[in-house]
């Protein structure tokens, strides 16, 4: 992620509304971000375990965040980082996938 440009500013951001695993900047916006990991894909890849019901939750986190904060820039995105683990718990797949979430 820094090779892309993010500023982690903080990780597991709780909240009544649900938790954000990473909160960073990158450029003018900041990146609220959840990371998804998987070793089995039975079920389907990390990302397509993102329920609506997450995604809502996610959005009203990062609302939440950006009230109790002072400062924050305007312009804001939900991403993901999806991982898929090997047998032996090594990652075999890490993608960054900007604006997964649309404000």
């Amino acid at each position: 992620m820094k090779k892309k440009g993010y500023r982690i500013l903080g990780t597991n951001y709780f909240c009544r509304e649900g938790e954000i695993d990473i909160v960073a900047r990158q450029g003018e916006y900041l990146a609220f971000i959840e990371v998804r990991t998987k070793s089995d894909l039975e079920f389907g890849t990390p990302e397509e375990s993102i329920t609506p019901a997450k995604m809502r939750r996610l959005q009203k986190a990062a609302y939440h965040y950006l009230y109790h904060q002072d400062k924050t820039p305007d312009l804001w995105r939900i991403d993901v980082v999806v991982v898929e683990l090997d047998g032996h718990q090594k990652p075999k797949r890490i993608e960054l996938i900007e604006n997964a979430v649309e404000e």
